[in-house]
């Protein structure tokens, strides 16, 4: 059984169909790759999968469950709930810059320990378990000496690291990136990838929209090709970069391709 299956999920604005019935399925393990044009429906698929918009039609499924039905309401509680099997990096870092580095991570962890009903001996173990987790993740992400820094006081790359990170920290079943380089230099890009690069060898379950070809060609098990709102093509990097079937996966490539 697949990780996630993603079932006919359709999403308008108003009388714009941005997503017009998607369609796929992900592995434990596995790196997606989501490539195509502004546009297409990448980032409100993203959004979708993790319930900050809400699809109109279509179903979630991850690990067998159910954790999105368009057939069905849901509060505020189970959305919060559902929302925690995913973890997402956005383009822009989205770090509180009150907060510092390490207040950045333990803050959403802490929050939900709040809502548990734990004794004074409890809550004082998962306190420091959720600091030693922040620690490790730092460690691992290459910020071990940046714990007490400001968001101001870092690099963009070092800031989408502490992003990644903080994602981390709340251990999601399946970690989302919205064009994680985005706005990053050229230079501070390659920092961001290996991290990314880095988590597929710990057998993290990802799905990366990206701009990257060379990135999405060497990393992904299975790239997806989007336009005006549907899968285009799907496959295999070999597949959908070697050899495209579609007319316009061919055409955005070349185009891409002839940028790098």
């Amino acid at each position: 059984m697949a990780l996630l299956e993603v079932r006919n999920i359709k999403k308008n604005f108003g009388k714009t169909e941005v997503l017009k019935g998607i369609d796929f399925e992900l592995e434990k393990g596995e790196v997606l790759a989501i490539i195509g044009s502004s546009g297409s429906g990448k980032t409100t698929l993203l959004r979708c999968l993790n319930f900050l918009e809400t699809a109109d039609k279509g179903s979630i499924y991850v690990d067998g469950e159910t954790v999105f039905d368009a057939d069905v309401e849901y509060n505020d509680n189970e959305i919060r709930e559902k929302r925690l099997k995913f973890g997402l990096v956005f383009q822009s870092f989205n770090l509180f810059p009150q907060y510092n580095v390490m207040e950045n991570l333990t803050l959403a962890p802490t929050l939900a320990l709040k809502k548990k009903k734990l004794s004074g001996v409890e809550k004082k173990v998962a306190l420091e378990s959720i600091d030693q987790k922040a620690v490790e993740l730092l460690e691992r992400v290459g910020l071990s000496d940046k714990s007490n820094a400001y968001p101001c006081e870092l690099s963009g790359g070092q800031q989408q690291r502490v992003a990644i990170a903080r994602a981390l920290v709340m251990q999601p079943e399946i970690l989302c990136f919205d064009e994680p380089t985005s706005a990053l230099d050229p230079e501070l890009t390659g920092e961001v990838l290996r991290v990314i690069k880095g988590l597929k060898g710990e057998d993290h379950t990802m799905i990366v929209v990206t701009h990257e070809m060379e990135f999405a060609k060497n990393v992904a098990d299975k790239v997806i090709f989007m336009a005006d709102g549907v899968i285009e093509e799907i496959g295999t990097p070999d597949e959908v970069f070697g050899a495209p079937k579609s007319e316009k996966t061919k055409a955005f490539l070349s185009n891409s391709l002839e940028k790098i």
